[in-house]
């Protein structure tokens, strides 16, 4: 199934998301360094981090919504993009809990809000797992025809343009 949003022949969803999957769990080693070190600057790289990271899973969120929407209901791929994009916005609510826990004092996050973080982290791995089910082993957001000799997204030929079975398979 084909993405339907796309920048330069590429779908969108997969371009936005290491932004919040890689800001996100790396707050949280920073929370880490802030408590063993005591120094304020950690959890203030950290707070700037979950705020960025919830900025940039909002967009992600976007389009893949986008693309949630053109699977067709009653498949394996509908439900499990159903609970990855739930997933997702729990994990977003959570470190989004913890970001406006930490506004009065970025430099000194309580122990509630290190614990969102963590909880938050732990849905990112499974929200990342289900992401890639769905892209690499049910084909969702995969262009039609792709195959290992596939010509270039900026070519504007199709995917499945002259190749020849043994291609696609690969």
């Amino acid at each position: 199934m084909e993405s339907r949003a796309k920048l330069f022949g590429h779908p969108i969803h997969p371009m936005l998301i290491p932004f919040p999957l890689g800001l996100l769990p790396t707050s949280v080693l920073f929370d880490v360094v802030y408590l063993l070190t005591g120094n304020a600057k950690w959890a203030e790289i950290s707070f700037w981090m979950i705020a960025v990271g919830v900025a940039g899973g909002l967009a992600a969120t976007v389009f893949g919504a986008i693309d949630l929407e053109r699977v067709p209901d009653g498949t394996r791929a509908k439900a499990v993009g159903i609970v990855h994009a739930v997933s997702a916005g729990g994990l977003m609510v959570l470190f989004a809990l913890s970001w406006i826990l930490r506004l009065g004092a970025p430099g000194g996050p309580g122990v509630i809000a290190i614990i969102l973080s963590v909880l938050g982290v732990g849905l990112a791995g499974l929200t990342g797992w289900l992401g890639g089910e769905l892209f690499a082993r049910l084909g969702v957001g995969v262009s039609r025809g792709a195959h290992l000799n596939a010509p270039s997204s900026l070519s504007g030929r199709p995917a499945g343009e002259g190749s020849t079975d043994e291609q696609r398979r690969g």
